[in-house]
């Protein structure tokens, strides 16, 4: 009998914990999928939800040896194949949420003969470097008064024990996850009782951040990835802009895009039903209603952002 929470021990001896809902045929894989699990519970419908933390990332295994960093979004590529090995899994769906919707695209392009389906939420863009127009991104007032307020508590950390630093740093940070602010209590992603998540930042900053910005993505990479493709994403997203979610549908040769008109990094607490209705349909084997396929980059003149 397998076990419903434990850990993967991955290829350079790192472990990692996962938690498993359900008891469906089918496998959903939702790395760093913890922190919005209680979110995907209707997901679970007729398949197994397997959500699992990072390396060094809230309750896996904590890290003190820097080249078991060092490779940043590679480790978590390798990672996702360690998990799917263990769990004898010889084909899955990958859900992604932000950055992870980049990491499961960068293993869906690897391992295509593993990857049924992908579903990519609110994904950062497939080239870190491009800077799109104003209207397919957010840079607005919003994320200037966050950071202004970080500057700010910057300047009160020798001062904070670390859990408080984390819980004030996230009650700061949240604001900028969501359009509308009434939403931004629904934000509870710090979980800054973890040793793990309070450090990642140095992680991110040190390691993970660099690696994504050298990625160079080929066209024989995104040809590679033949799988249906879904993504997921809101039109006041500050975090990964729209315009990348655009991208990644446009790029990718079997992909379609839901837009979420009006809504931020968090896209099925602002607009649940249509978000959560679109990606049952699509892991169920059939395109949603609101999903367009995409070949230009820009939007069509008639329809707002």
């Amino acid at each position: 009998m397998q076990q419903n929470e434990g850990y993967v021990t991955a290829d350079d001896g790192a472990r990692v914990y996962f938690r498993r809902l359900g008891s469906g045929s089918a496998t959903i894989v939702v790395p760093n999928g913890i922190y919005w699990v209680d979110d995907c519970v209707r997901l679970t419908g007729g398949r197994t939800l397997l959500v699992y933390d990072l390396r060094n990332r809230g309750r896996s295994e904590s890290i003190a040896d820097p080249e078991k960093l060092a490779r940043g979004i590679h480790h978590d590529v390798a990672d996702l194949d360690a998990v799917r090995r263990h769990f004898s899994l010889d084909r899955m769906q990958l859900l992604g949420h932000s950055y992870i919707g980049l990491m499961v695209m960068l293993y869906a392009m690897k391992h295509p003969a593993r990857v049924d389906r992908v579903v990519q939420i609110g994904a950062s863009p497939p080239d870190a470097g491009v800077q799109y127009p104003p209207q397919l991104a957010n840079a607005d007032a919003t994320l200037d008064g966050f950071l202004a307020k970080f500057a700010e508590l910057q300047r009160d950390r020798a001062s904070l024990d670390p859990i408080e630093f984390c819980r004030r740093f996230w009650a700061i940070l949240r604001v900028i996850y969501v359009a509308d602010p009434a939403d931004a209590v629904r934000i509870n992603w710090g979980r800054c009782e973890l040793a793990n998540e309070r450090a990642f930042m140095k992680q991110w900053i040190e390691y993970v951040l660099p690696s994504i910005q050298q990625l160079r993505i080929t066209a024989a990479d995104f040809a590679a990835a033949t799988m249906p493709v879904l993504a997921v994403h809101g039109t006041k997203d500050r975090s990964a802009p729209y315009g990348g979610g655009r991208d990644w549908a446009m790029r990718l040769p079997n992909a379609r895009l839901v837009t979420v008109e009006g809504a931020a990094h968090a896209p099925w607490i602002e607009a649940p039903t249509l978000v959560i209705d679109a990606i049952e349909a699509f892991l169920g084997g059939a395109w949603p209603p609101d999903a367009e396929r995409i070949t230009e980059l820009e939007r069509d003149a008639h329809r707002e952002l």
